[in-house]
């Protein structure tokens, strides 16, 4: 049998009525009670400080693994979205996803002197979770954003999540340009805004930022030099378009100021510095700064090349083409005065026209990359008659098979052109069309005679040239009745593919101003309800919200479902991956089709007075 453990008896165990820890008296419990000691008079708080000590360490410091990443971030709901830098944000109802080609073209002003990469999480149909993980794996010293109103949130959590992990957050767009104030006052995420024409902004800002940090130098001419000792725009190409678009700059990284830099560690740059630069909104303290505005880029054949390479164009598709397409941008600006177009928010009512052999550069590079399709993007490709004769004679010197598309006005066009275009491998034109009732399109400013359509359209069909119309539902002036005639011009039209939205007042155009005006927002909207695929912000006192939505998908299934339409579309399905895609645009479709209001147009209540925006 094992001895016993022999417990050392002491005061407070020893036994008491034969048993160990006996029975003790209230005062010697109170006695051992801690609880029943005096309290202290209540101190200063005196927290501890681990950020001094995770400073002073060097502990997670962000290490950055490329310079700069330029982003088209995930999409809300995890469908394809269309958006540019000089549109706006909606749904791909027709299964195109377009090119990031503003994002090239940034890409391209940096690429000597950083690195740099694109992410289209839109054509990679990235989850927000993938998008996260690249960027803690890329950890990018500036993050650069695209901004739309329908993506608003959506955009600025991508913004969040950059600035969670140490990048300098940067926005740009069609939303931000005319309203970069509440932008940077709700979103706390976006450092800075670039408005307008985004490229000398976005170089001249990076720049001072990489002097500020000392990871560049500054010769006493100015000159930046990078830490291997070669200097910055060696070519002096950037310095030379600032100076060219405005004679009075000086660079912002030059600008002294004898107050001490902003307290963010990610960039201690001065005040004066920020605000020497063209084009930019920013924050000083609480307040929200907007500089004076970047005059335009006089050349455009001044800009590099777009760094296509960097784009995932193996992602991007169109109807009825085959093979992978990619934008190249002719042109900045628009003659014409619509009311509602968002493109005059960025590059206004000047033109600028790129050079047709400067263009053919640019189709030479990426008729080597593989792409032989290519949409010649602009506010209005056939502005200039001269330049479309001079790209179409240019294409078809070259030699090289490739095929077109574009955009067009029915009242920029003739015959003899259209014909030239058709015989250069121009496949179809998107026609902005919009209403079939003369005095809507004069109060919108649109401008064109109801004979020219036809007849625009006609010279199209006959130089083989494939007709894409787009039509607009809610416009000022819109009645039930004028709606019936946009559908009835809409199937007398020579269309082999016809989208119908609704009106959206996006902010900055001269639609957006007359909607305040005239209190047609409805009550509550939100920024992202902005949106020309939905109908949830409008309230004319003839014509509801939800009114406007059942028209547009009425307008839509009756010019679709009739045998013209279906035979062109089957006919366009030429390969399995186009088989996939046309599989679903017509599930997107038919959902979207049947996506009716709750209430038919004659149970809707009418509003009995004009309601207030809350936007």
């Amino acid at each position: 049998m094992s001895e016993q453990p022999r417990i050392e008896q002491t005061e407070s165990n020893r036994p008491r009525n034969g048993k160990p820890g006996g029975d003790l008296s209230l005062q010697e419990q109170l006695k051992l009670n801690l609880g029943t000691r005096a309290l202290k008079s209540l101190p200063n708080p005196k927290f501890p400080d681990a950020d001094l000590a995770v400073r002073a360490k060097g502990i997670l410091r962000p290490k950055h693994n490329v310079d700069i990443l330029l982003v088209n971030p995930p999409t809300p709901d995890g469908t394809i979205w269309i958006r540019s830098q000089h549109r706006v944000g909606r749904r791909s109802r027709e299964n195109m996803v377009w090119p990031q080609i503003e994002l090239a073209q940034m890409a391209a002003m940096l690429l000597e002197d950083y690195s740099v990469e694109i992410v289209d999480a839109n054509a990679l149909r990235m989850s927000w979770a993938e998008f996260e993980q690249l960027l803690r794996e890329k950890r990018p010293r500036f993050y650069l954003t695209q901004v739309t109103a329908p993506t608003l949130t959506n955009d600025m959590y991508g913004a969040f999540l950059a600035r969670s992990l140490g990048a300098i957050t940067i926005g740009f767009g069609t939303h931000v340009t005319p309203m970069p104030r509440q932008t940077l006052e709700q979103y706390p995420a976006l450092d800075f805004v670039l408005r307008g024409e985004p490229e000398l902004t976005l170089r001249e800002l990076m720049d001072t930022i990489m002097t500020a940090l000392k990871l560049w130098s500054i010769t006493d001419d100015g000159t930046l030099v990078k830490p291997e000792g070669e200097p910055a725009d060696a070519d002096g190409l950037m310095r030379r378009m600032m100076r060219d678009a405005d004679p009075t700059w000086r660079p912002a990284w030059t600008v002294q100021d004898v107050e001490a830099p902003i307290s963010d560690s990610r960039m201690p740059v001065t005040h004066a510095q920020l605000a020497s630069i063209r084009g930019l909104a920013w924050r000083r303290g609480n307040e929200v700064l907007v500089n004076f505005d970047r005059p335009f880029i006089r050349n455009l054949d001044d800009l590099p090349i777009p760094a296509h390479h960097l784009l995932p164009f193996d992602k991007y598709r169109i109807p009825m083409i085959k093979g992978p397409y990619t934008f190249i941008v002719t042109s900045r600006g628009c003659t014409a005065g619509c009311k509602y177009c968002i493109k005059h928010v960025s590059y206004q009512y000047s033109i600028r026209l790129r050079s047709p052999e400067n263009i053919m550069k640019e189709i030479k590079v990426l008729y080597d990359l593989g792409v032989h399709h290519v949409h010649m993007y602009a506010d209005l490709f056939t502005v200039n008659r001269d330049q479309v004769m001079g790209i179409a004679q240019a294409i078809l010197d070259s030699g090289m098979k490739i095929t077109w598309t574009c955009n067009s006005r029915v009242d920029y066009v003739d015959e003899e052109m259209l014909k030239m275009m058709g015989k250069s491998g121009c496949t179809y034109i998107s026609w902005g069309i919009e209403s079939a009732n003369e005095q809507i399109l004069k109060r919108a400013a649109k401008g064109y005679r109801m004979e020219q359509a036809p007849r625009a359209l006609t010279w199209a069909h006959n130089a083989g040239i494939k007709n894409w119309g787009y039509f607009i539902i809610g416009l000022p002036g819109e009645t039930v009745e004028t709606i019936r005639q946009t559908i009835k011009f809409s199937k007398e039209l020579p269309l082999d593919i016809a989208l119908f939205h609704v009106a959206a007042p996006y902010p900055g155009t001269p639609f957006f101003f007359d909607v305040l005006e005239n209190n047609w927002f409805r009550a509550g909207t939100q920024w992202e309800e902005v949106d020309m695929d939905k109908s949830t912000v409008l309230d004319y006192p003839g014509l509801t919200a939800e009114e406007m939505e059942y028209w547009q998908k009425r307008a839509f299934r009756e010019w679709a479902f009739r045998p013209g339409p279906i035979m062109t579309y089957l006919k366009s399905i030429n390969s399995l991956s186009v088989v996939r895609s046309a599989v679903e645009i017509a599930l997107a479709t038919l959902k979207w089709g049947r996506e009716t209001p709750k209430h038919k147009p004659s149970q809707l209540p009418r509003p009995k007075s004009a309601r207030s925006q809350s936007a």
